[in-house]
């Protein structure tokens, strides 16, 4: 058997059996998800439509890194029902051979699902929320008030989604003296920069004098709080840790420098970037462990350990997360130090089966 053939053939069985699981598990996700919710669900069909569109989204999170571990445990024990794994061994094909197109295959679904990190995919779940218990898609949020390095905003009026504020109010201070406040009677977000509209400019002199005055600025038009993004302001509001990647690295640099707590950011991007790749790395280890035949076993009973295992794993690496993400954990010990465990010991295997 040639090698193009056989990987060929396992990155066949693998795929198919991927997509097979994660319909499945993503379209129980939705029913369950839309019994339990049914009665909370706006009239309009748009709407409804949408949540669900959300729902099937946010469902991604869970159900991939599952479908790729029960793929790979379904896929192997094809093989040794079939006795093509026997086949396969005699014909001089290692362990190694045989686990690189599953892996690879694994490796580039987490890849594309990190990608859609990236964007508004990361939202899914705020989106999904909102629908259901507010009946529209974004929230607006009324009379904020906010810090950004040294000014305090507040803004009467804000849609995160439409990236729009009204009644913005900007208090600029060095230390605890007071330069000047901002008016604007609206403000949209472009191009990285808060773009004020009908702004008023009241500065205070920097030295109090007899013959002293506030001097007042009008401008049409006037740029002012540099990346400070509606989503980063929509969640440091709510108290939220949903961001998207380059969202939270921005948020990181953007706070890094203030009093402001990041652990939750780094958890969050470290959610979206580090932890998915345990679904490749489990799925290596446990490869290694499975039977080479079932002629010993009940394929029934050992399969069942396997799916159990597998859940169990993911259970704890989930949990740590969740416990990072309330800053019981550090990020770093609560989502990296465990993969990098996972891949120093599934590397271990891979130089033990050359």
């Amino acid at each position: 058997m040639g090698i193009k053939i056989y990987q060929r053939y396992i990155t066949f069985i693998f795929l198919k059996n991927f997509f097979i699981i994660f319909a499945s598990l993503q379209f129980f996700y939705l029913g369950l998800d839309l019994m339990q919710h049914l009665k909370k669900l706006p009239d309009s069909a748009n709407l409804q439509i949408l949540y669900s569109l959300y729902t099937f989204l946010n469902a991604i999170n869970y159900t991939l890194p599952v479908s790729i571990l029960f793929a790979m445990i379904v896929s192997k024990f094809y093989l040794i029902k079939n006795n093509e794994l026997i086949a396969m061994y005699a014909s001089g094909v290692s362990k190694n051979r045989l686990i690189k197109p599953i892996f690879f295959s694994s490796l580039v679904i987490v890849i594309l699902y990190v990608g859609l990190n990236f964007t508004n995919f990361a939202y899914s779940k705020d989106y999904a929320h909102n629908i259901l218990t507010k009946s529209t898609l974004a929230t607006t949020y009324n009379n904020l008030f906010l810090k950004y390095f040294d000014k305090y905003i507040y803004m009467k009026k804000l849609n995160p989604l439409k990236k729009e504020a009204t009644g913005v109010k900007i208090f600029d201070l060095n230390g605890s003296d007071l330069r000047s406040i901002t008016n604007a009677k609206s403000a949209k977000f472009q191009q990285d920069y808060w773009v004020l509209n009908d702004v008023k400019v009241t500065y205070k002199p920097s030295v109090i004098k007899k013959d002293a005055k506030l001097s007042l600025k009008s401008y049409k038009q006037h740029k002012d709080l540099k990346g400070y993004k509606p989503k980063i302001i929509e969640n440091l509001y709510e108290g939220k840790s949903s961001f998207s990647i380059m969202d939270a690295i921005e948020a990181i640099n953007l706070f890094l420098t203030q009093s402001v707590n990041i652990v939750k950011i780094k958890a969050t991007l470290f959610k979206m970037t580090i932890f998915p790749f345990f679904a490749p790395l489990l799925s290596l280890i446990l490869f290694y462990y499975m039977p080479v035949s079932i002629r010993f076993f009940n394929l029934a009973l050992v399969s069942s350990v396997f799916v159990f295992i597998s859940l169990v794993s993911w259970a704890i690496l989930f949990m740590l997360v969740k416990m990072s993400m309330n800053s019981v954990l550090s990020p770093e010990i609560g989502i990296i130090l465990p993969i990098v465990l996972l891949a120093f010991f599934a590397l271990y295997l891979y130089r033990k089966n050359r």
